[in-house]
């Protein structure tokens, strides 16, 4: 099908529009576009490709959602060498790599070096033609990696095109990781679906690269950090290390710039090792050390490298937060869900400056993986989770006294038969009266995340357990003032604080409230989507298998979970509970009737009274949703001047058009 001028300018427009604002948000920090704004621009360019395949492209801003399944990975050679840096473990070993260079350079003169911080991640190639990404690999064995562009391109913080007149010709190197946060909360979600989590972010990191689905790697919080290069031509680049780091910057590629220092000789590079040594524990992301680079080029160029390393750079290593110790024994812990995961209990060792005495097995799966016993010397790591993990059993030690980790058939806090389903990992609890499973979600209900109830922590919610003060959710809005005082260090004013955050609890968000109950399979995200669709707790209640599956994003798995919590008694007197004490969440007002719940919108064109983002806000609090692209399942579509392929889409499948005010007045009818 031949391709109008007109689109084929405007889809050249939005990805112009989409690859700058992609260099404010991941190259700068920047940003000039909300989520929204910058998610409707794509979607709009989604559609254009979705009706025009041929304005698809390599490096089209649509390609970072992840395209088909990749058959394997082929190689790709590095023209330069990606090569390994020696590596220093003291601060004798800094002094002595700096005494080597400048006995090398025959100089007294104190070197200056640009100290950045060893991320623990995966390291890459990327490689650009004109400033459009040609192809991405990993270091491999610092001659041959492997082919990666799919996984690269669906990563925001790789930007398809550069910015700023780049070179003809660059190959960038970076480390591909993820950040601690990001990390927790995927190996949590991990958990809560029954999966094998992660041991360490850059575990998590090498495994998402190396997606043969290009879509799971686009699932997964990758950022990238670029750190130097390897062949360049067509530019005339800057003179030391720490200008180049600007320059990448200034091309669109993301640098860690806040976090580099420049030493003016080597006793500033030990003070600056010992400073990230103290605030390692504090950072966002895990680094193992600092590398050390002489920072003019012309210096590296004089010292040259040897067979695989460089003479002008090294990396200094901390301290490893691996040690051994022994299995003492194992504990089972229950969470909300019932999931019973074993924590090893360890003879208590200092790992990194910090006395561990657990650490997580996560489930039998990875004790078989293992072959861990009780009474096994192992090595332990703290490697960004919560708790520390065993990483290897160190089984020369043996004495032949270990005893195996049996798998519970019954729930250690309640006795309730335990079950482990076909395709999960971990055995469940099926108590419906579990003390554990209630203190886990009562400390989920009054997270932040959730009823947000400040004050009330562990601590607190622990003490009230084991008074028999809260034996359920909907016991926390009956306490009063002089249930508190029965409490440790409980004061008048401390009590004031606590019955008014839970008063102010009892009308927060329905998506709060959802979120809060812990419902299996229902996150913050599908808790805000589900209040959207329904409006109220009433609806969502009633709703049948097959209005649930009608709903923007859930599927089989996510509607039954809802039909089986729905359809428990005790959640049902749970909720009944709630309501009588006064737990009203807030409601969307949906139409009369329903009439717009679910519908769908498309906007186009140069709108006038209101741009596409907030439209979207306006369909969605009336239970609609938006969407970038017309199909057979759109309902209307509100144009504005200079509408072009999509109102003629519209026209011909015979949806409903609406001009600006004829959508206001829409809306407005339907709150009346």
């Amino acid at each position: 099908m031949p391709i109008p001028d007109a689109t084929q300018q405007r889809h050249a427009e939005l990805s112009r529009q989409l690859h700058h604002h992609s260099y404010l948000y991941h190259g700068l920090d920047a940003p000039q576009i909300s989520d929204a704004e910058y998610d409707a621009l794509l979607r709009e360019l989604l559609a254009l490709e979705q009706q025009y395949p041929d304005l698809i492209t390599p490096n089209s801003p649509s390609q970072r959602v992840g395209s088909t399944p990749l058959p394997g990975f082929r190689q790709i050679s590095h023209r330069l060498p990606m090569l390994s840096l020696e590596n220093a473990f003291s601060v004798a070993d800094l002094h002595a790599f700096d005494a080597r260079i400048r006995r090398f350079l025959a100089s007294d003169q104190p070197v200056e070096y640009l100290c950045e911080m060893k991320l623990d991640g995966v390291a890459i190639e990327l490689v650009y033609h004109a400033g459009r990404l040609q192809h991405a690999s990993t270091r491999g064995d610092g001659l041959v990696g492997e082919d990666i562009t799919a996984n690269a391109r669906t990563l925001g913080a790789i930007p398809l095109q550069l910015q700023h007149q780049p070179p003809a010709y660059l190959e960038v190197r970076g480390e591909v990781y993820m950040e601690l946060a990001p990390f927790r909360q995927l190996n949590q979600q991990r958990r809560e679906e029954g999966e094998k989590t992660f041991a360490n972010p850059r575990n998590a990191t090498a495994g998402s690269l190396r997606q043969l689905d290009p879509r799971l790697t686009a699932a997964r919080p990758l950022t990238i950090s670029c750190y130097g290069l390897g062949e360049v031509e067509g530019a005339n680049l800057p003179t030391n290390q720490l200008d180049m780091l600007q320059q990448l910057r200034t091309w669109g590629l993301r640098v860690n710039l806040e976090t580099v220092f420049l030493a003016a000789d080597i006793d500033q590079v030990v003070q600056r090792y010992q400073q990230l040594r103290a605030e390692r524990e504090q950072l966002p992301f895990e680094i193992d050390g600092m590398v050390v680079k002489v920072n003019s080029f012309g210096l590296q160029q004089e010292l040259g490298e040897k067979s695989r390393t460089p003479r002008w750079a090294i990396a200094c290593k901390f301290p490893p937060r691996q040690q051994q110790t022994r299995v003492e024994s194992v504990r089972y812990q229950v969470g909300r869900t019932g999931a019973i995961t074993p924590v090893a209990n360890l003879e208590p060792v200092n790992v990194s400056g910090v006395m561990v005495s657990s650490a997580s097995l996560h489930n039998w799966d990875e004790i078989a993986r293992l072959g861990i016993r009780i009474g096994d010397t192992v090595i332990v790591e703290r490697a960004g989770d919560v708790i520390p993990d065993v990483v290897k059993v160190v089984t020369e030690k043996r004495t032949g006294n270990e005893q195996p980790i049996p798998e519970p058939q019954f729930c250690p806090a309640c006795g309730a038969k335990v079950v482990r389903g076909t395709d999960e990992v971990v055995p469940r609890c099926q108590g419906l009266d579990c003390p554990a499973k209630l203190r886990e979600a009562l400390k989920h209900f009054v997270a932040r995340g959730a009823m947000d109830i400040e004050g009330l922590g562990e601590r607190l919610l622990d003490q009230l357990l084991a008074l028999g003060l809260v034996t359920s959710i909907a016991d926390l809005y009956t306490l009063n003032k002089e249930d508190f005082f029965k409490l440790e260090r409980m004061g008048e004013v401390l009590a004031e604080k606590l019955l008014t955050a839970i008063n102010n609890s009892r009308q927060r968000p329905l998506e709060k409230l959802l979120f809060g109950l812990g419902i299996r399979h229902i996150g913050a995200h599908l808790a805000k989507i589900l209040s959207r669709k329904f409006g109220s707790l009433q609806h969502l209640s009633k709703a049948s298998r097959d209005e649930l599956l009608a709903t923007h994003e859930v599927g089989p798995q996510i509607a039954d979970s809802l039909l089986t919590f729905f359809s428990d008694p005790k959640n049902l007197d749970l909720l009944q509970r709630l309501n009588a004490a006064g737990v009203r969440p807030e409601t969307l007002q949906l139409p009369a009737g329903d009439r717009l719940a679910d519908k769908v919108f498309v906007f186009t064109g140069a709108l006038e009274r209101f741009s596409r983002s907030e439209g979207q806000q306006m369909v969605e609090a009336q239970g609609a949703r938006a969407s970038g692209s017309v199909s057979k399942k759109t309902d209307f579509v509100v144009a504005g001047p200079g509408a072009g392929s999509k109102l003629a889409r519209a026209e011909q499948l015979g949806i409903t058009i609406l001009n600006e005010e004829q959508f206001l007045q829409l809306l407005k009818e339907d709150e009346s």
